[in-house]
C-alpha cells in the first residue's frame, strides 16, 4: 500500500511539473506579443533604416491633415471599421503606432494585439512628443 501511495504521489508531482512548464511556454509566447512603448528618437532611427515599415497614425483625418509622420497610413482607431481597415496589414511585421499624445495609440495597440499582431511599437507621448524632440513631420 505504501508503494502505491508513493507511486500516486510521484505521478501527481510529474503532472504538476509538466503543467507548469507548459504554462511558462504559453506565457513566453504572450510576452512575445507584448506592446512595446518606443521613444521618439528610437522610432525615428527605425523608420530611417526601414522606410517601408508599417507606420500607423490612428488619429482623425483632420488631425492627420495638419501634420503626420512621413509614409504613415491614417486609420482612425475610433472609426467603427478600424478592425477591418487594419486587416490588410502584415501581422508578422512590426507595426509602429502613434496618435497625438499616446492614449488612442495605446487603445489601437491593444486591438492590434487582440487581432494577432506580434510586434507592436507604441510611440511614447505621440506626435506631440515627436515634435517636441524636433523630429520632422509632413503637412
Amino acid at each position: 500500500m505504501k508503494k502505491y501511495i508513493t507511486l500516486i504521489f510521484a505521478t501527481v508531482i510529474t503532472i504538476a511539473t509538466v503543467s507548469c512548464n507548459n504554462a511558462q511556454k504559453n506565457n513566453s509566447k504572450a510576452s512575445f506579443q507584448a506592446i512595446e512603448v518606443i521613444a521618439p528618437k528610437a522610432m525615428y532611427d527605425v523608420l530611417l533604416k526601414d522606410p517601408g515599415a508599417q507606420l500607423l497614425d490612428v488619429r482623425t483625418k483632420d488631425e492627420f491633415a495638419v501634420s503626420h509622420l512621413k509614409d504613415a497610413q491614417n486609420i482612425c482607431v475610433t472609426d467603427t471599421d478600424f478592425k477591418q481597415k487594419v486587416a490588410h496589414l502584415d501581422k508578422d511585421k512590426p507595426v509602429y503606432v502613434y496618435c497625438k499624445k499616446g492614449g488612442r495609440s495605446a487603445q489601437a495597440s491593444k486591438i492590434l494585439k487582440e487581432l494577432g499582431f506580434t510586434k507592436i511599437f507604441d510611440l511614447q507621448g505621440g506626435i506631440t512628443n515627436w515634435e517636441q524632440q524636433q523630429l520632422s513631420t509632413q503637412n
